[in-house]
């Protein structure tokens, strides 16, 4: 009974100051609204960014790479006690290839913590455009598996990439590659392989990261063309690319396989650490501004019930001399604090939905990015609800300081005073 009408209180000085409590929940509602629409905007524009890399990069790229040896002929000749002072000193006369691939990619799969596995062969190439050579780097992929670790289709502009695997000595170039050697899909085109091989290729697709100075050197073969460049037979690789269940391993993981293969393995963070240190500063300065936002609406909500507490003391003296507990005007004041926030927050959280669903059919187009249609937005429940809360917590307390006010209000002076 005493609750119902502590709500009937509590509802009768709502309305009585009708024009303050709705000032209150829109200050509510506007902060709930940004802080939505701002979040999603930005992790949005996060993903996007970090994508054109991190998923493009895989979570441990196995390599082998070509280094002096640590002990040189002469070592072995001058005993414990001599030295030896060596200048260019040239790395050894080895292959770049990974020894026992088959048996190393076998391994990976079987690995409970590997999603899958994609090897690459890397070619070095001269494009022939005329009597004009332009630097280029052939990736001979596996087509199926990179199309499903690193969205290798969503890259390719022009053209089907399943045609590097249907169609003999076929290429998806670079789209800055394209440009410059000014080619065509369908057209045919001279490459010069390092050992000063020529061959002919088909273009059969355009491929476009949105990183200029990549898309002007990489293009795409399939692994049997670029090992048929190269001269050698299926089981050269040079690369070996792993996309791992859990990307936060990839340091240990890279450790591990460093040494079980004897292989050089570097992990995501340590390849891109740049990127994942812009993107915590940029969303934590989107939450740093939206909670701030909060706060500054809870300011108001308590500016607001300060004022009202004394302007109804006398109603507040009324309370307590008919028998009303200062906890009781103490659960009115908070409980229309909470009104102001859950319905302000209600109406906020529907309206930065609404704003972001706005911005993300808003159509966005350049040529960095031409699988980009329209503004980026992180649709992520965990911000609905950081902000339901939020709003929740931050009238709560806006109610709670003036709410211990009122509840210390003696009745006798009040009335003694009138």
């Amino acid at each position: 009974m005493r609750f119902k009408l502590i709500i009937s209180i509590s509802k009768a000085l709502l309305m009585a100051r009708w024009k303050q409590t709705l000032v209150a929940a829109i200050g509510v509602t506007f902060s709930i609204t940004m802080f939505i629409t701002l979040l999603s905007f930005m992790t949005g524009l996060n993903n996007l960014l970090d994508g054109l890399i991190l998923n493009r990069t895989p979570h441990v790229h196995i390599y082998k790479e070509i280094l002096p040896s640590e002990k040189q002929p002469i070592d072995y000749t001058t005993g414990n006690h001599g030295h030896n002072f060596i200048s260019s000193v040239k790395p050894k006369n080895e292959l770049l290839d990974i020894r026992n691939s088959a048996a190393i990619i076998k391994s990976l799969k079987d690995d409970p913590r590997v999603l899958g596995v994609s090897p690459k062969v890397n070619v070095q190439v001269f494009y022939n455009v005329g009597s004009v050579d332009l630097n280029g780097v052939l990736n001979g992929i596996d087509v199926a598996e990179e199309n499903r670790l690193f969205s290798f289709s969503e890259y390719v502009v022009e053209g089907d990439y399943q045609d590097l695997k249907n169609v003999p000595n076929s290429v998806i170039l670079g789209k800055g590659a394209a440009e410059q050697i000014l080619a065509n899909v369908g057209d045919n085109i001279q490459i010069t392989t390092s050992r000063g091989e020529r061959f002919q290729m088909k273009v059969v697709g355009y491929f476009q990261s949105g990183i200029q100075d990549v898309d002007k050197v990489q293009s795409y073969v399939s692994m049997a063309t670029a090992q048929k460049l190269l001269g050698e037979n299926n089981s050269y690789m040079t690369d070996i690319q792993v996309k791992l269940l859990d990307m936060n391993q990839a340091p240990e993981v890279a450790k591990e396989y460093r040494q079980i293969y004897d292989v050089e393995a570097v992990d995501i963070q340590t390849a891109n650490a740049q990127f994942e240190t812009g993107t915590s500063i940029r969303t934590l300065i989107s939450y740093a501004v939206g909670i701030t936002l909060l706060i500054v609406a809870g300011f108001g909500i308590y500016n607001i019930l300060n004022m009202m507490i004394y302007e109804k003391m006398d109603t507040i003296a009324i309370l307590k001399a008919t028998g009303f507990a200062g906890k009781d005007v103490k659960r009115v004041f908070i409980t229309i604090a909470l009104t102001i926030g859950v319905f302000g927050g209600l109406f906020g959280l529907f309206f930065g939905f609404l704003i972001s669903s706005g911005i993300d059919h808003i159509p966005f187009k350049t040529e960095a990015l031409p699988t980009v249609k329209t503004y980026p937005i992180n649709y992520d429940p965990r911000y609905y609800l950081i902000g339901g809360i939020f709003s929740v917590i931050t009238t709560y307390y806006a109610g709670y300081f003036p709410s211990r006010k009122a509840s210390k209000v003696d009745p006798v002076v009040i009335i003694r005073g009138k």
